[in-house]
């Protein structure tokens, strides 16, 4: 219960984790020095973009914090953070695109985003039972309130496994309309990935965890019945 070798691996996921968050942090500092040609703030090219995708009924809204940039896919409102909202970098605009990226996901049905919304009320429910059902399989030692606990969590794996391709592609998708539409040159574009890379790692980091941990579990439980 309190230690197995799966853990090895991950508290390196772990590991992997931390830098991630301090790469996306520094990443973001480094090219929010640096301003875009176009001279376009974060909202400015957010605006833009949506209305160029036939989203001009979805506002943007200024949020407090830094990189607490979302889509509210409930009130179907973009949220860009101060520095990016306000500001003309490659940080900022790079951020404000990708957010609307998964704005026209919604738009077109993105089968990926679609799937992930609806699983939500499903893993937001196991999410929280998970942990309880485990630790009582295991201190209990009841096979079946373990697996029960491993298809629990088993959910939230899948709903973080489901949630890469639809970042991978919203900044797909910023990407591309970055340049089509002006936002920025051909040399600039190099910045706007590393931006757009070092946020997609957090998210590679969180579910190599996940995987790791179900891994773990349903180890443990293929141990227990061998048992």
């Amino acid at each position: 219960m309190f230690f197995h070798p799966m853990d090895f691996l991950i508290l390196i996921a772990f590991g992997i984790s931390i830098w991630a968050q301090f790469r996306v942090k520094g990443t973001f500092n480094q090219w929010t020095k640096v301003a875009t040609s176009s001279g376009m703030t974060g909202y400015e090219a957010a605006r833009r973009m949506l209305d160029m995708n036939g989203l001009s009924h979805v506002p943007i809204e200024p949020v407090r914090g830094r990189l607490t940039d979302h889509y509210d896919p409930m009130k179907r409102v973009v949220r860009l953070s101060e520095p990016v909202y306000y500001e003309s970098s490659i940080s900022a605009i790079s951020v404000a695109c990708h957010e609307v990226g998964h704005a026209i996901q919604h738009k077109v049905k993105y089968p990926m985003l679609v799937a992930r919304h609806q699983m939500f009320p499903l893993v937001n429910l196991t999410s929280g039972i998970a942990p309880f059902l485990l630790l009582a399989g295991f201190f209990l030692q009841m096979a079946n309130l373990l697996l029960v606990g491993i298809l629990f969590f088993s959910a939230a794996v899948v709903f973080q496994l489901i949630t890469l391709p639809v970042e991978f592609n919203a900044s797909s998708r910023a990407r591309e309309q970055m340049v089509s539409l002006g936002f920025i040159q051909n040399q600039e574009e190099r910045g706007v990935a590393k931006v757009l890379n070092a946020a997609a790692l957090t998210y590679v980091a969180a579910a190599l965890i996940s995987l790791l941990e179900l891994l773990k579990f349903i180890m443990i439980f293929t141990q227990s019945n061998d048992d």
